[in-house]
C-alpha cells in the first residue's frame, strides 16, 4: 500500500494511527488526548491548502479526522470548472472537512466590485468559508460589516485575515493590533495571521524564524486562541505547537505535514522538532545574563518578577539579562493560553519540546 501525503519523518506515526484505529487499546495510555476530539472543534484547529495536488481517497481518509478545513489556493478555482470545484468540495466533505477559499480570490472579487455575484458563485458550489483579507486593499469595519452581512446571508463564515504577503510592506504591531480588533468587533472568533511562505512576512523573519517579540506584543493584547496562525514550514509548526501547545491554531500546512503536525500534538518528536532546539553548553555574555540562565534553567518556567527577587539584580539587568539570552536561542517566553497577561520563561532544550 502506498501512502500519498507521507513522508519519512512521519512514517511511524501515521503506522501508530492506523494500528490504533485497529486495536484502540494500543499504548493508549502513553498517548496524549486531544483537548478538542470531536468536530467542529473550537482549538487545535488544522488548515490545509489544495493547490490541486492529486489526492488518494484511501489515505485521505486518515488523515481527514485531524483536518478541520482545507483552503483552495489562491485564485485556483477561477482555473477550474464549477462541476469539477463540486466534485472536490464533496470529496472533502464526505470525510468531515470544511472547504474555504484563500482571500486572494476574494479581495479580487472586491476589486472588480463582484463581491455579491462571487458570494452568491461560491455558495451554489459548496464552499463553506470565505476568507478576506486586506492584502492589497484597505477596508473600513463599515464596509467589512456590510460585507460580513453580505456573505452571512448566504449562509457562509466569514474567516477575517490579517496581514500583507509583500515583505517590503509589513504592518507593525500596533497596525496587526488594530486590524485583528476590527475582526473581533465584527464577532469573529478566530483571526489568521498572513505568512505567505513563511519567509519575511508576519511574524517571521528573513530566516524563516520567528519574530518572539513581535509575538510576545501580539498575544500580550490578545490570547493565543484568538489566532489561526499560518505556519507553512515544519520547523514553524513545531515551534508554534512547543510554545502554546497543543490546542494551538495552524493553517497553510502541506497534505504531506498533516501527521507530523497532529504526531507533535499528541506528544511525539519529529525531525522537524528538533529544529527548534538551539543547543549551548553555556551562555555568552556577562555575569548577569549567565546567572539569570542558570536561575531560569533550575526554576523554569518562571515569571520575570520572581528573577528580580532570587537574583537581587535591578528590573534594567534582568530584562537585558532575558533579551540577551532571548537572541542566543536560550531561553524562549510563553504566554499562557489562558491568561495572555502572564509570561514565563523557560530553556530550549529537547526535553521542552514535550511540554504540548
Amino acid at each position: 500500500m502506498s501512502f500519498v501525503f507521507i513522508n519519512n519523518t512521519t512514517k511511524c506515526a501515521v503506522a501508530y494511527m492506523m494500528l490504533n484505529a485497529i486495536y484502540p487499546n494500543l499504548l493508549k495510555d502513553l498517548v496524549k488526548n486531544r483537548a478538542d476530539q470531536q468536530k467542529p472543534r473550537k482549538e487545535g484547529l488544522t488548515y490545509i491548502i489544495d493547490r490541486f495536488q492529486g489526492l488518494d481517497r484511501e489515505n485521505f481518509e486518515i488523515l481527514a479526522p485531524f483536518i478541520d478545513t482545507v483552503k483552495i489556493h489562491t485564485a485556483l478555482p477561477l482555473l477550474a470548472s464549477d462541476t469539477l470545484l463540486k466534485r472536490k468540495i464533496k470529496f472533502y466533505h464526505d470525510v468531515g472537512v470544511r472547504v474555504s477559499t484563500g482571500s486572494t480570490i476574494t479581495e479580487f472579487a472586491i476589486l472588480e466590485h463582484s463581491l455579491e455575484r462571487f458570494a452568491k458563485e461560491a455558495a451554489a458550489i459548496g464552499f463553506d468559508t470565505i476568507e478576506i483579507g486586506e492584502n492589497s486593499i484597505d477596508i473600513s469595519i463599515e464596509c467589512k460589516r456590510k460585507i460580513m452581512d453580505l456573505i452571512t446571508s448566504l449562509g457562509i463564515d466569514v474567516q477575517w485575515k490579517v496581514g500583507r504577503k509583500d515583505p517590503r510592506h509589513q504592518l507593525n504591531a500596533e497596525e496587526i493590533s488594530y486590524k485583528i480588533s476590527d475582526a473581533l468587533k465584527l464577532g469573529s472568533n478566530k483571526v489568521v495571521l498572513e505568512a505567505n511562505e513563511g519567509v519575511s512576512v508576519g511574524i517571521y523573519d528573513e530566516k524563516s524564524l520567528i519574530k518572539w517579540n513581535l509575538m510576545g506584543a501580539i498575544t500580550s493584547k490578545f490570547p493565543p486562541s484568538t489566532f489561526i496562525f499560518e505556519a507553512p514550514l515544519e520547523s514553524q509548526q513545531s515551534a508554534l505547537i512547543a510554545e502554546f501547545g497543543q490546542r494551538v491554531n495552524l493553517a497553510e500546512i502541506h497534505p504531506e505535514s498533516v501527521a507530523s503536525v497532529e504526531s507533535q500534538r499528541r506528544g511525539f518528536l519529529t525531525k522537524a522538532a528538533f529544529g527548534v532546539s538551539y543547543l549551548r553548553k553555556n551562555p555568552e555574555g556577562g555575569p548577569a545574563a549567565k546567572f539569570i540562565y542558570y536561575i531560569i534553567k533550575t526554576k523554569h518556567p518562571i515569571e520575570q518578577s520572581d528573577l528580580i527577587s532570587l537574583s537581587h539584580l535591578p528590573r534594567r539587568t534582568v530584562q537585558g539579562a532575558i533579551d540577551e539570552l532571548k537572541l542566543q536561542g536560550l531561553i524562549i517566553g510563553r504566554n499562557s493560553l489562558d491568561d495572555a497577561r502572564k509570561r514565563v520563561y523557560v530553556p530550549v532544550h529537547s526535553d521542552w519540546l514535550y511540554t504540548i
